[in-house]
């Protein structure tokens, strides 16, 4: 197995290569890694830390809750009864994608959570997010809660897309953004949370900011 440092070197490499002018933040994935690959991941240089379970999100705080410089990602679908598990640690939290758990973060926050609304672009019914046609309405009911920040989008492609739908599925969720940027005075999205380690080359082209990058950066 390669080291962290010469994943992310290499990933970094085609960062610099695709997309030199765009400030991008790589997001470790950690779940089912060791403690140990996490601390190394720190070591390499790594900042942003990503987790889809509470559970697994509550131990990769508690490790790196010393090092002062992390920032944790909540990136997997959350239940609203499990948003007090998490709220008091989470930087960002990208699977918004319901009026009730929007709801439940502005209660539960003491502060304003970045948060991004997850689209489900493909269509795809095994994918979580908000169907396209009513990103708007949830954009309507939420920005208005103090604790709620909304500073982009997220997206999953189907893990068997080929390139062409690859292409189709993050071009719309950066016009979607755009598109709400021009809308909405009180919004202004800065984020496109979208690629992982088989599709983030074809995301960094269409303006992706977030990679969220597990076996290809830190392993299995």
């Amino acid at each position: 197995m390669k080291s962290v440092k010469q994943n992310l070197n290499h990933i970094q490499s085609i960062i610099d290569q695709q997309s030199p002018e765009q400030n991008i933040n790589m997001i470790a994935v950690t779940k089912y890694v060791s403690n140990e690959r996490k601390i190394e991941a720190y070591d390499a240089g790594l900042r942003h830390f990503g987790e889809n379970r509470v559970e697994g999100f509550n131990e990769t705080f508690n490790l790196l809750a010393d090092k002062k410089d992390c920032v944790f990602h909540f990136i997997g679908t959350l239940q609203s009864r499990k948003v007090k598990e998490i709220i008091d640690y989470v930087d960002y939290i990208h699977s918004v994608d319901r009026l009730s758990l929007a709801k439940e973060i502005n209660k539960r926050a003491s502060r304003p959570i970045d948060c991004l609304i997850q689209v489900n672009v493909s269509g795809e019914e095994s994918k979580h997010g908000i169907p396209m046609d009513d990103l708007d309405t949830l954009i309507e009911r939420i920005v208005d809660m103090e604790n709620i920040h909304v500073v982009g989008l997220m997206t999953m492609a189907p893990i068997n897309s080929n390139d062409e739908q690859l292409t189709h599925i993050f071009s719309t969720l950066k016009n979607l953004k755009d598109e709400i940027n021009n809308k909405y005075d009180t919004i202004q999205m800065t984020e496109l949370s979208m690629g992982m380690s088989q599709d983030y080359h074809i995301a960094l082209k269409h303006g992706a900011t977030m990679l969220r990058i597990g076996t290809t950066l830190v392993g299995e």
